[in-house]
């Protein structure tokens, strides 16, 4: 058995290096990649998207177990499409050369420079379970808007998302153009060390630490979109009842299970009786019930749920306050689900996992603070997170809080929404993210900035005295560029 899964791994290695290498050998043949070409690919990758919803929400919902189909669409087709669209309706402005600007005298003697944005290659894409069809086509459309071609690793704990996304792929792409590679983690290792012209990984830190590993051998360059511990922190001025329905919004999209999903909660500790009754109401407008609500996504496995559910046993053993929010006191245990309600929890420590580790599931601790300095200080002791969400009206403790947090990006009097505009950089930093995307940053990103300068005939350097014989107007020249 073992000898056989050795072989098929061979296998997959083997046909994974054979499609790079036609890959790299049609994109070389291809170049440059005209605009024409370039929309076709955003083109039948929307066509694939749009075409098959009603196929990618329903493989969604059987890997969850149960998914909202009205979700799946908003945040895996609609999202893509939007992607798509965007950088089909850019992507010739995208490829205009930039000029640049020249030291005095160069312009001034005929000489000029611009930047060309020329398409890197071979893209390869690991996509995580969270978001399997948008995390996949949201960077394929800057890919292709960037001229690539482009291999995709999508994640095993989605099998059937990810084995449509391959049946479909091959019917409106060659395998020269797009191809998908599936297997588990181990062909995920191999797929990570393959010498890719860049390569963007979507998932937990974690492995992200083994993905660069890994890319470095060939010294790819990476883009890493990861997590971390996404703060809350809710100003003294804030409107409760608004904060908490959008924080409960944002918590339970997916059922947590997002990136950008609110890990904790700052409240100022007066408050903080009122925005757990804030919370609990908001839950139960938003979601009445759970088990049989079709708008409750399920956590992904039985895994995962545990995984949950340890932090919360962990939490409780340590000292913590649990509250479970069941606004139809249905009973979860029995329902032979992964369902999993919202729980709150009080009286953290820095001791528990709930504090330690990113939740990625509904689970949301409630962190008191009598100063803003404090939540500030609070934020900036642990590791810089992808997002930061600042509820309130007060215009100088904004400020102060944007500006002495260091965090991927910031949501204000909401959450998630920075991660929405096609036209804003998607990434975190540090152990939250490396790199960013969406719209022309990622363009960019996919692209190599090819700088191109234009010597006009005349002799520059001679005549600024910058080859040998070095002479007067050398010195003249060092005096004029250096000053004294």
């Amino acid at each position: 058995m073992e000898n056989q899964q050795a072989a098929s791994d061979e296998a997959t290695l083997a046909h994974m290096r054979d499609v790079l290498r036609r890959q790299r050998e049609a994109f070389t043949a291809e170049l440059p990649v005209g605009a024409a070409i370039r929309k076709d690919r955003l083109r039948r990758a929307l066509e694939l998207v749009f075409n098959h919803q009603g196929q990618l929400t329903q493989a969604l919902s059987a890997d969850f177990g149960h998914r909202s189909t009205t979700q799946s669409t908003i945040t895996d087709i609609m999202s893509s499409v939007k992607a798509l669209k965007h950088a089909l309706a850019h992507v010739d402005r995208w490829m205009r050369p930039e000029k640049r600007k020249l030291d005095f005298p160069l312009a001034l003697l005929g000489a000029r420079a611009h930047v060309q944005h020329q398409p890197k290659g071979v893209v390869g894409v690991i996509s995580p379970w969270n978001f399997p069809v948008y995390l996949t086509f949201d960077p394929l459309a800057q890919i292709f808007a960037a001229g690539n071609r482009a291999m995709v690793k999508p994640s095993e704990h989605t099998p059937r998302t990810a084995e449509l996304m391959r049946e479909l792929a091959a019917k409106f792409f060659p395998e020269h153009e797009l191809a998908f590679i599936l297997g588990g983690a181990d062909v995920g290792k191999a797929f990570a060390g393959l010498p890719f012209d860049h390569l963007i990984f979507t998932g937990g830190t974690g492995i992200a630490r083994h993905i660069l590993h890994a890319a470095a051998d060939n010294l790819v360059p990476t883009t890493l979109e990861l997590g971390g511990k996404s703060p809350v922190i809710v100003g003294e001025s804030a409107d409760v009842a608004r904060a908490t329905e959008r924080v409960v919004a944002g918590k339970l999209l997916n059922a947590g299970q997002v990136c950008l999903a609110p890990d904790y909660m700052l409240v100022p500790r007066a408050k903080e009786a009122q925005i757990v009754a804030a919370l609990q109401a908001a839950v139960a407008r938003l979601y009445p019930t759970m088990l049989a609500n079709d708008d409750y996504t399920s956590i992904v496995d039985g895994r995962h749920r545990q995984r949950l559910q340890g932090l919360l046993d962990d939490a409780k053993a340590k000292g913590a306050e649990v509250i479970a929010i069941n606004p139809g006191n249905e009973d979860f245990a029995s329902a032979g689900s992964n369902k999993m309600p919202l729980h709150l929890v009080r009286k953290t420590t820095p001791e528990m996992r709930v504090t330690r580790e990113e939740i990625f599931g509904p689970i949301l601790p409630i962190v008191p603070y009598d100063r803003t300095e404090e939540a500030i200080a609070y934020v900036n002791a642990g590791e810089r997170p992808l997002a930061l969400y600042y509820f309130g009206d007060d215009a100088d403790e904004e400020r102060r809080v944007v500006e002495r947090t260091v965090s991927g990006g910031v949501t204000l009097n909401d959450v998630v929404f920075h991660g929405v505009p096609e036209d804003l950089p998607f990434g975190g930093i540090g152990p939250s993210g490396m790199g960013s995307y969406h719209g022309f940053d990622g363009f960019k990103t996919f692209s190599h900035a090819k700088a191109i300068y234009k010597q006009p005939k005349l002799d520059i350097a001679g005549l600024a005295g910058l080859k040998p014989p070095y002479n007067e107007k050398t010195r003249k020249t060092l005096k004029r560029e250096m000053g004294g």
